[in-house]
């Protein structure tokens, strides 16, 4: 006898891993290098004006950042060892450097003694960033949600002035010596149309570069109408390298080194937002390592770029962004723009017709990619209980503080140069600001938020209903669920409830848990749709939110026949969750159409609709019991009419 055996299944790889065709690679790679250059460049240019170097010397800064950020870009990419974190990130320039390096350059006289400054303190860090990395996993428990998703949402909000500022001004000058030019406006306005209706209106590969069509398009329009100059190629040179220590040997200084440090330790908490961030976008699980291989990466990037002349390090956020616009989650797409970047750090010639794109053309993509960082941001809010008062305070104060100084950014001249390092970004403050905050109210003898009661009661916190025997329990909750037993038992069964939301959780596992004829008492326990209730209980409350409570006498007849029906067919009453379709029309739309379904489809839509009440009402048992909490809601989310 032959014995076969079955041949094992190949394990796929993860979209993280995947390599495309060689042809997607370079496509997608240059669209990540164009939406990365203009931010690649700009801490160069604004270093050379500062530090009053010649054009020549702004070249070579400019080569040598590009070269740098390729190989910075494949160590994060494609990695070494335990260096790396292997997603699809792009490395650049951090911005939060800029400020404190012109600093430290003018403190050491400008010129090229003022570079020499910069990159002691640079190679410096970003040993210090490396060694760092080794210690982060038991710092990472002051990096819940709640700090994460607040610092991303601070990235992507604080870089939008970047992106407004190309657009309207065509650079980041004063507006005084720039000013706003309606063609500009157009420019970046109608790239970021033509982004939006290519997401909108194509799929498959065209929706994946969008981005990149709209800089090729603004570039062509702009150059046919006069606006875009490529002069600089046919003077450029072909072939051009950055060489270790081409301005001479770096100087260490301990101020220096000191602003540096403190950037870096800023940087430490970019890397683990955007590494955060990305792995939302690629779904992929990010642990404790992961963040140390990134935070590596970084170190071991900026120390290069100390030697080869260039600076500090970090995940571009706007290239976090494109990730999320593209869904293109492969990180050898990523390590190709890290190759581009080489090719083009040393092919100059090439390099200036990239430079040629006009700063308002970048403008337009770069509002479309930073806000989608902002939204990565918002998304990681959304696991975050905001029942508790304490996380309310942590994000609504920290993004204001960040607000303040990117509303401001002169704000920080009236203090003393060391604290310029902090209150000269409003990325750095509101970082800094959401995880002292959160170790404030939420590590060092935090409170509890209360989950019931009224203003003037007494409120019961998660501890209480901990302490809770069983009558108070169903006292407290059962309105949540008509004051059906079982329900209310299985939630008591579940104690203890770390945090409100294990507390919504636990009765939402509990009534789809039921038997079939448990789910039958659960339904009949409702009363039929537009039926008179006892002003006391929350089915009122319901009834309002759809506005069912002010019908005419023909439309209230015409909800009452309706109810008949469904529990003449089904057995059981019409139950739909008012808060979620707001408007009386489409409660009767919904119920007419689901007098179709079967019995067995209808009794499983009818729980999940209770499910969905039980959450409209818990929801407002909390906002009672926390009314400072609820005040914020109408910020962060329409409530219904």
């Amino acid at each position: 006898m032959t014995m076969t055996t079955a041949s094992p299944t190949p394990v796929r790889a993860h979209p993280v891993d995947e390599i495309l065709p060689v042809s997607q690679l370079a496509t997608y790679g240059l669209q990540h290098v164009l939406a990365f250059y203009a931010g690649a460049i700009l801490t160069p240019i604004i270093l050379a004006g500062a530090l009053g170097l010649t054009n020549e010397q702004l070249i070579h800064l400019i080569n040598a950042d590009l070269f740098t950020c390729g190989i910075a870009t494949l160590l994060q990419s494609v990695g070494i060892g335990r260096i790396g974190v292997r997603l699809p990130l792009l490395q650049g320039v951090t911005i939060t450097a800029v400020g404190p390096m012109v600093a430290i350059g003018l403190d050491a006289g400008g010129g090229v003694d003022g570079l020499l400054a910069i990159y002691g303190s640079v190679i410096v860090a970003g040993v210090f960033t490396f060694v760092m990395a080794s210690y982060v996993k038991p710092l990472m428990r002051f990096f819940p949600p709640v700090v994460v998703g607040s610092v991303i949402l601070i990235i992507g909000i604080g870089l939008l002035p970047v992106a407004a500022n190309y657009i309207v001004m065509g650079s980041g000058l004063n507006a005084m010596q720039n000013p706003v030019l309606l063609k500009n406006v157009m420019y970046g306005l109608s790239v970021l149309a033509l982004i939006v209706a290519i997401q909108r209106f194509f799929s498959g590969f065209m929706q994946t570069i969008a981005v990149l069509v709209g800089l090729v398009v603004g570039t062509v329009v702009a150059w046919a109408l006069g606006d875009a100059h490529f002069g600089e190629v046919s003077t450029a040179p072909w072939v051009g390298y950055t060489t270790p220590f081409y301005f001479g040997w770096p100087t260490f200084g301990l101020t220096a080194i000191l602003s540096m440090l403190v950037v870096m330790v800023i940087t430490m908490i970019e890397t683990a937002g955007d590494v955060y961030a990305t792995g939302e976008i690629v779904k992929k699980r990010i642990r404790n390592e992961d963040i140390a291989r990134a935070i590596r990466a970084d170190g071991l990037a900026t120390f290069i770029g100390g030697i080869l002349n260039a600076f500090p390090y970090t995940c571009f956020a706007q290239n976090v962004g494109l990730v999320r616009l593209t869904q293109i989650r492969s990180r050898w797409v990523v390590a190709a723009a890290g190759v581009i970047m080489i090719l083009l750090g040393s092919l100059p010639k090439v390099a200036a017709i990239v430079a040629g794109i006009p700063a308002p053309v970048l403008g337009g993509a770069a509002l479309a990619m930073f806000g989608a960082v902002a939204a990565v941001g918002v998304q990681t809010l959304g696991k975050v209980d905001f029942n508790n008062q304490n996380n309310v305070v942590v994000v609504s104060i920290s993004v204001g503080l960040a607000m303040l100084v990117t509303a401001q950014p002169f704000i920080g001249d009236a203090f003393p140069e060391w604290a310029r390092i902090v209150l000269g970004s409003g990325i750095i403050l509101g970082a800094l600001s959401a995880i002292l905050l959160n170790m404030l109210f939420n590590s060092f003898g935090s409170g509890t938020a209360a989950v019931a009661g009224r203003p003037g009661d007494h409120l019961v916190t998660i501890a209480d209903v901990n302490r809770m025997n069983e009558a108070e329990f169903c006292m407290t909750f059962g309105g949540l669920v008509e004051n059906t037993p079982w329900v209310i038992e299985r939630a008591f069964r579940m104690r203890p409830f770390a945090d409100t939301l294990e507390l919504r959780s636990a009765f939402q596992n509990a009534l789809l848990a039921g038997t079939s004829e448990e789910h039958h008492q659960l339904l009949n326990s409702f009363a039929d749709l537009g039926t008179d209730a006892d002003a006391e209980t929350a089915y009122l409350f319901d009834h309002a939110n759809a506005g069912i409570d002010e019908l005419d006498a023909d439309e209230h007849d015409a909800v009452r026949h309706l109810a008949k029906a469904y529990r003449d067919h089904f057995g059981f009453p019409l139950i739909v969750s008012a808060g979620d379709v707001e408007r009386y029309e489409r409660v009767v739309s919904s119920g007419r159409a689901r007098l179709s379904n079967t019995p067995a489809v209808e009794r499983s839509t009818a729980l999940v609709e209770i499910a969905r009440i039980a959450n409209h009402r818990f929801d407002r048992l909390v906002a009672n019991a926390n009314p400072h909490a609820s005040a914020f809601v109408p910020t962060f989310m329409p409530q219904p009419a």
